[in-house]
């Protein structure tokens, strides 16, 4: 069967800081989770592998689709150097209360500890409430002692730095660099394939049974990067028409596109696989054999072998615009 751009069925997570603002922002359909923190919305992830919502292939999983279609859906390099796992996990996020203070490891500690990928990732906030913050590094820069002495004297946000979050802003976060969501955020997230997380502190917050969250304090030391960076916060331009550089890595780009008029984007000197995250607005999709309409909060894979597509607003979108370069 020939490829076209892929919609998933997402796949939502019950979350003890999660709320319904996915359902209310998103039209996401979680049924009766009561609290859905996070909508995976492409997934290679082992158990939590995503399947294919509509069209000829309706049915058919992520994996099924690589191994099947190979360089035809991931690009040649791609498919030559991550094989049949997909290398990307695409989520919406809704914090209703703070996430856990956490770290993610790089790529050499997943590898010897886990046998897997580290986690470096990207937020962009389609949503905030007044006041919101985040955490994002170090206002400072500390050693392991200065850092555990902290932790341990539940004083950790002396050292830690805190962000005002808002409509539209974009926080790179690379692995090692210690984080949380804020309540009252939702945000797209881009990341590594990985589900590897260190919880550091967690509010003394219990589970349905009670149950103080696992830590992992001692696991956490040889990952984190304690350094501090002269800034957090991603500056860009929103001109609209055009794809404008958000990020720009060795695990992914992306770029945002504001659309008010049709615009074509031809990949035809890319050697990658494309995502679409629909942050605001509805598109249509016109592409050699058809057309999608593409609505806020979903999110469309297009095959590496489709090279070319139109983008019409209706009337206005904002899409990120996915690949690995």
């Amino acid at each position: 069967m020939k490829l076209y751009p892929l919609k998933f069925n997402p796949i939502y997570k019950d979350k003890i800081w999660g709320g319904n603002k996915l359902k209310a922002l998103l039209n996401k359909d979680y049924g009766s989770l009561p609290n859905c923190g996070e909508s995976w919305e492409i997934s290679g992830v082992k158990g939590d592998v995503s399947v294919v919502k509509e069209g000829s292939l309706k049915g058919k999983s992520l994996n099924e689709l690589i191994t099947e279609y190979k360089e035809q859906l991931l690009g040649v390099k791609n498919w030559e150097k991550f094989g049949l796992e997909f290398p990307l996990l695409i989520k919406f996020l809704d914090a209703r209360e703070d996430l856990s203070i956490q770290v993610h490891p790089d790529d050499k500690l997943a590898g010897e500890r886990h046998n897997s990928k580290g986690k470096t990732e990207m937020w962009y906030i389609f949503q905030a409430d007044e006041g919101a913050t985040l955490i994002t590094g170090f206002n400072k820069t500390v050693n392991e002692q200065e850092y555990l002495q902290h932790l341990n004297n539940k004083t950790l946000n002396n050292i830690l730095n805190i962000e005002e979050a808002q409509e539209g802003d974009v926080f790179f976060i690379p692995a090692g660099r210690v984080h949380t969501i804020g309540k009252g955020i939702c945000l797209a997230e881009i990341q590594q394939t990985s589900d590897i997380t260190y919880r550091i502190y967690d509010f003394d917050r219990v589970d349905d049974k009670g149950h103080l969250r696992e830590l992992h304090t001692q696991q956490a030391l040889a990952a984190i990067d304690y350094k501090r960076y002269d800034t957090y916060k991603t500056t860009y331009k929103d001109e609209p028409n055009k794809a404008n550089n958000l990020a720009d890595c060795p695990y992914f780009t992306t770029n945002l596109i504001h659309g008010t008029a049709g615009l074509q984007r031809d990949y035809s000197a890319w050697d990658s696989f494309v995502i679409y995250i629909n942050i605001m607005g509805t598109c249509s999709l016109n592409f050699e054999g058809g057309t999608i309409e593409l609505a806020k909060g979903e999110t469309v894979l297009l095959p590496a072998e489709l090279k070319k597509v139109t983008l019409t607003p209706k009337p206005e979108f904002k899409l990120l615009e996915v690949f690995i370069g």
